[in-house]
């Protein structure tokens, strides 16, 4: 038989009755509980593809074969991504002022959040205008010394070097299309 809850009252002064524990639930609704959190699936990711697999193992010669077969969850994501890779003080010359095209460097920090908001665009940015321009990553804390040859005051900064000299600064975390417009103008 079930029974059917009319109202239910609570004090204002919750903070004034314990917590209720596993042990103040009825076993009857502990057991409601459980089988309904176990019935629960996960929300449908759009991101990941499950494509099936086919594994086989052999124990030897003369044992008996067994084979399984699985799902495997695959991100498309990575298959997009650009990885924008980073400067040290040892490459600099020779990546940038070196370049004979276009190139976009990105200073930040690992602790800087304004820099975690625009890798991605710089990510896009790299793909978009891939052959077109370079682009670059430098990490201030493990590269102080370029970082002050070129008066980096506040990251994430962008500049941008065309024949190896400095053509165009962007301080701050801008929008895509402000470092769109900046780099179009040096192709």
């Amino acid at each position: 038989m079930a029974t059917v809850l009319d109202s239910l009252s609570v004090p204002r002064a919750a903070s004034a009755l314990p917590l209720p524990t596993r042990s103040h639930i009825a076993p009857a609704v502990s057991s409601a509980l459980s089988s309904f959190s176990a019935r629960r699936s996960f929300p449908l990711f759009k991101g990941l593809k499950v494509r099936p697999t086919f594994t086989a193992r052999f124990l030897g010669p003369l044992s008996s074969r067994r084979a399984t077969s699985a799902r495997l969850v695959v991100c498309e994501a990575q298959d997009t991504a650009v990885e924008v890779p980073a400067i040290t003080d040892a490459n600099w010359q020779s990546l940038v002022l070196e370049s004979e095209s276009p190139v976009l460097v990105e200073f930040w920090a690992p602790w800087c959040g304004p820099c975690r908001m625009i890798h991605p665009v710089i990510d896009e940015l790299a793909k978009q205008f891939a052959g077109k321009i370079k682009c670059y990553k430098v990490n201030t804390d493990e590269s102080p010394s370029i970082a002050t040859r070129y008066g980096i005051r506040s990251i994430p900064t962008v500049i941008i070097f065309k024949s190896g000299e400095k053509k165009d600064t962007v301080i701050g975390a801008v929008p895509k299309s402000t470092l769109t417009t900046s780099i179009e103008k040096f192709l």
